[in-house]
């Protein structure tokens, strides 16, 4: 029995905060694992800042906040580590993503992990996604790994997020590819009412749904693309910040408009598929508006698991994939990303 206590880190595009989940895992015939502890601490407003605008920064800039932010983490980490007592073999941490190009070849998140390593005394696994890429891959999603040995009694795993993402079995390969925005988006038309989100959906509830706007979303070249295929924040500012822009409609009948769209387009493809139990995970788990008309239009049982599970499954699963580069087993599927083979991703550090 391989027995592995790990703490997890995630940071996701909807720069919520730094989810932290203390993972206890082991191996028994199958992948068994407990949250000891998770918590989400939001970052302080000068972080917030720094991440907003690392996209624009200079060279200098970037290197210098990729080592401030690992710095950073490990302390985060470290006061984790006094509080709960968790004792930890090792760190895995996704970092967080300035940029994600991977048709030009290159995907970057910042924290350093030699920084978290120094700072904490405790090793750390970072760069889970540079492998793949290099590889021809598109470097996301990375949890389908995840999903098929811990979640594996769910036909689909949805997560949620920033970005929403689907992860399924298909002729014995897992298939998994990123479907359209979510929360990005959302918490981007929430700031225009001075809020941080749409707490439930209810402000998009008691919106109209603006046809036109509905109808040039749902008409982008994404969504006629068939996977491995992701999403990052140049391709929402690229293309979806600019239809909202123009349209007119007040920020409610906006929030309405675009969660019909998120709901659109997962259920244009799950219901290619056959029905069965969906796990759905990640912040947009809680927009019950969301959640509702995602009911209606899926023919398959939305299933949302225990508040744990809902928060911080990433942060899981990154710590999950760190077991795996720590063993040097594949955690990376060529058949999720379009790479050109399997591959064993993540770079170790030690204090």
């Amino acid at each position: 029995m391989d027995n592995y206590s790990v703490i997890g880190l995630m940071s996701g595009s909807s720069l919520d905060g730094l989810d932290i989940a203390c993972c206890e895992f082991s191996y028994d015939v199958k992948w068994n694992f407990t949250i000891r502890h998770a918590e989400t601490v939001e970052y302080p407003s000068n972080w917030l800042k720094r991440l907003i605008n690392m996209p624009v920064s200079d060279s200098e800039g970037l290197v210098k906040t990729h080592i401030e932010f690992g710095k950073y983490l490990g302390r985060v980490v470290k006061g984790i580590v006094k509080k709960t007592g968790f004792r930890a073999d090792f760190i895995a941490s996704h970092g967080h993503t300035i940029f994600h190009r991977p048709e030009k070849g290159y995907t970057f998140q910042i924290g350093n992990g030699n920084s978290i390593a120094a700072i904490t005394g405790i090793p750390a696994v970072y760069d889970f996604r540079s492998a793949d890429v290099a590889l021809g891959g598109q470097g996301a999603p990375l949890v389908p790994i995840g999903d098929r040995l811990l979640f594996g009694d769910y036909p689909y795993c949805l997560n949620l997020g920033g970005i929403s993402n689907i992860s399924f079995e298909n002729d014995k390969k897992r298939i998994a590819f990123d479907i359209c925005p979510v929360n990005m988006v959302l918490n981007y038309l929430s700031s225009r009412k001075g809020l941080k989100y749409d707490d439930k959906g209810r402000i998009a509830y008691g919106g109209k749904i603006i046809s036109p706007l509905l109808d040039k979303l749902n008409s982008l070249d994404f969504y006629q693309q068939d996977p491995p295929k992701s999403l990052g924040r140049e391709w929402v500012e690229q293309f979806v910040v600019p239809l909202i822009i123009e349209a007119t409609g007040t920020p409610d009948d906006l929030l309405r408009t675009f969660t019909e769209h998120i709901a659109f387009q997962i259920g244009k493809i799950l219901n290619q598929h056959p029905a069965g139990k969906i796990l759905v995970t990640g912040g947009g788990a809680k927009n019950k508006f969301l959640i509702d008309r995602m009911k209606i239009i899926l023919k398959s049982e939305i299933v949302i698991p225990e508040t744990k599970i809902v928060d911080y499954k990433e942060a899981l699963i990154f710590a999950f994939l760190g077991i795996l580069r720590w063993k040097n087993e594949i955690n990376c599927l060529s058949s999720v990303t379009g790479a050109s083979r399997d591959c064993c991703c993540g770079v170790i550090a030690h204090p």
